[in-house]
């Protein structure tokens, strides 16, 4: 009698391809210097995190389109105060397809990632 072993599939996970964000900013941040931010960097999007480095949600130029005006309203308005993407947020060991099968749900092109705790440790992007 013969037996063999066979190997398990490995599964790629969020944490076998997540990045480490470029930019993050504190959600204490105005609407105004957010803008700045990302019209400097020409990046898409901000990861922003609470004062204890908790994810708290990922802002995009569409979510900054109604402070383009630049009001004394935007220099007041801080990042926490609009409506931005919010959890859940993917974990490292969440398989690579579901959440991109979350992502096209929520219609993200990119999702932060967070430990146990809530912590950023990444960003998965579909890109």
């Amino acid at each position: 009698m013969t037996s063999t072993l066979e190997r398990p599939a490995t599964t790629t996970t969020v944490g076998d391809l997540m990045t480490t964000p470029d930019l993050q900013i504190s959600d204490d941040v105005t609407a105004d210097t957010a803008m700045d931010i990302l019209h400097s960097s020409g990046a898409e999007h901000l990861l922003v995190r609470t004062d204890d480095g908790r994810c708290a949600g990922l802002l995009t130029r569409l979510h900054l389109a109604p402070f383009q005006a630049r009001s004394w309203y935007t220099e007041r308005t801080a990042v926490r105060d609009i409506v931005l993407d919010r959890a859940p947020f993917a974990t490292p060991d969440m398989p690579a397809g579901d959440a991109a099968t979350a992502m096209h749900a929520r219609g993200l092109d990119a999702w932060p990632v967070v430990d146990h705790d809530g912590h950023v440790i990444g960003l998965f992007s579909l890109r």
